[in-house]
């Protein structure tokens, strides 16, 4: 079997192509090759000419937490002044980008709509547009696989809904690589876009990380291992309600929990909704810090028995009915905080892309919603590359 090739990769094969090119490199520490060197170290061991990077949520290292602003800085690896895009502004500015030729975006994502580089990424281009840089998206896989059977909703509604973790209408499993959203994007909003693709090589796009066995770095502080993100579409909805979703412990999107949460009955309930492909254990927990730091919770820990079935969307949305039907009056809105909601308020419309959001669990209307994909799979087709 021939050995799977980010697009970095086939890239570094190119140097004389780029020969004189002075390059901006908007990264983290996540995107490394396919042995595992930093894609900016081996870029520039190889020779090409970076003079910039730029980096997105959480910081070149990728270990900041989460929703914090991230300051400008020094990167200690190549000598490279770091400009944040994830502080007091997120996209660069034309005099930021004066001093290059062309821009390299690369940053693995997590498969999923809320997570923030895929809009770092859209903000980059719209820079790139209004520059007239060209823009090369340095390609990789889709960690959650690129099945578009397996796309779930709810899709974004943009005139209520849209921030930085959903700007523009597309599913919350959308199937995709960043580099084919990338292509979707330019030609639905940015068609003056200079935008070139370098495409991942060996890639079965039915496959997930977890599947196929490619390199796997952490994206995010939360985002340790593979299992979480398969489970981060179902889970990370919690952040828009008042239970803890692991954060605060090693088990961050695994488990959840609150200290009014009776963790049987919890169990008990989820798993008699037959949710296909995952199970709860009822556990007890105290969070270190975050949502209920130093208290004691009650909850579930969660264990995916078949990824085949398992649709983590779906799930997500279950069990907030869940959690409504035992817990109508405790139950409430969370404030989540961040550099791009300051106010914290409508963090769970953001999340799931639906207006009232919440008013909507214990009607199933946002399980409805999660099934509402028409088209999604004939508007991306032209666009996909694998």
């Amino acid at each position: 079997m021939d050995k799977l090739l980010f697009g970095v990769d086939v890239l570094l094969k190119q140097v004389e192509k780029w020969t004189g090119k002075k390059l901006a490199l908007v990264t983290n520490n996540a995107a490394s090759t396919s042995e595992g060197t930093l894609s900016r170290v081996a870029l520039q061991q190889a020779g090409f000419n970076l003079v910039l990077l730029f980096s997105p949520e959480h910081g070149l290292t990728a270990k900041g937490a989460d929703g914090a602003a991230q300051a400008d800085g020094t990167d200690i690896a190549t000598g490279l002044p770091v400009i944040s895009l994830y502080g007091d502004h997120f996209r660069p500015s034309v005099e930021e980008l004066s001093g290059t030729d062309l821009v390299l975006f690369d940053i693995p994502d997590a498969g999923c709509r809320f997570y923030t580089y895929l809009w770092t990424l859209t903000h980059v281009m719209e820079a790139c547009e209004a520059a007239g840089k060209k823009l090369i998206v340095l390609d990789r896989p889709n960690p959650l696989s690129g099945d578009l059977k397996k796309t779930e909703g709810p899709m974004l509604d943009e005139k209520n809904c849209a921030s930085f973790i959903g700007r523009w209408n597309i599913p919350v499993r959308h199937s995709c690589t960043l580099g084919e959203l990338a292509l979707y994007f330019k030609t639905t909003r940015m068609p003056a876009l200079d935008l070139e693709i370098i495409r991942v090589q060996h890639w079965d796009r039915q496959q997930s990380v977890d599947q196929s066995g490619w390199l796997f770095v952490p994206t995010s502080p939360a985002i340790r291992d593979m299992e979480t993100i398969a489970l981060y579409p179902a889970t990370c909805f919690l952040e828009g309600i008042n239970v803890n979703e692991g954060r605060g412990t090693q088990d961050d999107f695994k488990i959840c929990g609150a200290p009014w949460i009776d963790a049987v009955k919890l169990m008990e309930l989820f798993n008699e909704q037959g949710v296909d492909g995952i199970t709860a254990t009822a556990i007890s927990y105290t969070p270190e810090w975050g949502l209920y730091a130093g208290e004691r919770c009650n909850g579930i820990r969660f264990t995916i028995t078949d990824e085949a079935l398992f649709r983590p969307v779906h799930t997500g949305l279950g069990l907030l009915q869940v959690l409504k039907k035992l817990y109508p009056a405790e139950l409430k809105e969370r404030l989540y905080v961040t550099v791009a909601n300051p106010t914290g308020t409508g963090h769970l419309v953001r999340l799931t892309g639906v207006k009232d959001a919440f008013q909507k669990i214990e009607s199933g209307e946002l399980l409805i919603a999660a099934a509402d994909i028409a088209h999604w799979e004939e508007r991306i087709k032209p666009f996909l590359l694998y």
